[in-house]
């Protein structure tokens, strides 16, 4: 991957990295197709990187789908992936990680000790084998992609990161890699996060101030769901990702539910 990074920039082509874990559907594809249009060359990563898991059932539990993947990013227009293993990715001896502090602390970060760290080293060294001069990721992880946005501004990576919008189901779910684990009645009542951030954007745009207002109404329709157990759902800033009391600037909504044993996240702008 180096080795072809340096040849494609040294040929003076701009280079586009979409960083996936796989089994691709329909919201990784529209990011691969935005950085398409933004670059000469176009690399998706697929790696189901262990170092942000928390729990070995969840990642032996992940699904990998190498053909399905690898034909929809030929039929994308993707010019290589790169899949390195895992031996490859941390050898032994490897004892480095890279931490953003603050912005990882509260709302997923709460509840799954070690997981950014393990995004973001992985990401830098993603970054620093493809070279990229843009990387697109989705805004469903949006506290992901604040951290990942930091951590490229503070060690001065040459590259701009994109955050694209959640491409959702018709019904509104957000599409996600791990809804393929809902059951038919999980899938089903799965729609109750949405709706909690329909409730919650409907109160703030109706002038609604008060987070625990609008906070206590989503939790309601969370807790209309018989199946659904709630992680965390919290208004923060929309730039520093810091709790909020009173809505007075740009905001947003962040939520993780738990169906059965699938764990699912969403989050939108409530202002």
């Amino acid at each position: 991957m180096h080795a072809l990074s340096d040849e494609v920039r040294s040929a003076g082509k701009r280079i586009a990295l979409v960083p996936t874990m796989g089994a691709l559907h329909a919201g990784h594809l529209s990011l691969i197709d935005h950085a398409r249009a933004q670059a000469d060359f176009l690399v998706v990563s697929i790696f189901v990187n262990p170092l942000q898991f928390d729990r070995d059932a969840d990642l032996d539990a992940y699904p990998r789908t190498w053909e399905a993947d690898s034909a929809l990013c030929s039929e994308h227009g993707v010019d290589a992936i790169y899949a390195p293993t895992v031996p490859s990715m941390y050898p032994q001896g490897f004892a480095t990680k890279v931490t953003v502090a603050g912005l990882g602390q509260g709302l997923c970060g709460a509840h799954r000790p070690g997981h950014f760290d393990g995004v973001t080293t992985v990401v830098a060294k993603l970054f620093g084998a493809a070279k990229p001069h843009i990387a697109v990721f989705g805004q469903k992880d949006y506290q992901q992609l604040k951290i990942i946005t930091r951590m490229t501004a503070d060690l001065d990576m040459d590259l701009e990161v994109i955050g694209r919008p959640t491409l959702r189901e018709a019904d509104g779910l957000a599409m996600s890699s791990r809804n393929v684990h809902l059951s038919p009645e999980e899938r089903a009542q799965a729609l109750c996060l949405r709706r909690a951030l329909d409730k919650a954007r409907e109160l703030a745009q109706g002038g609604e101030r008060d987070v625990e207002t609008i906070k206590t109404a989503a939790a309601q329709v969370v807790e209309g769901a018989p199946l659904a157990r709630m992680e965390y759902l919290e208004v923060v800033d929309a730039d520093n990702l810091a709790p909020l009391a009173r809505l007075d600037g740009p905001a947003r909504m962040a939520m993780a539910v738990w169906l059965g044993t699938t764990r699912l996240i969403d989050n939108d702008a409530l202002n």
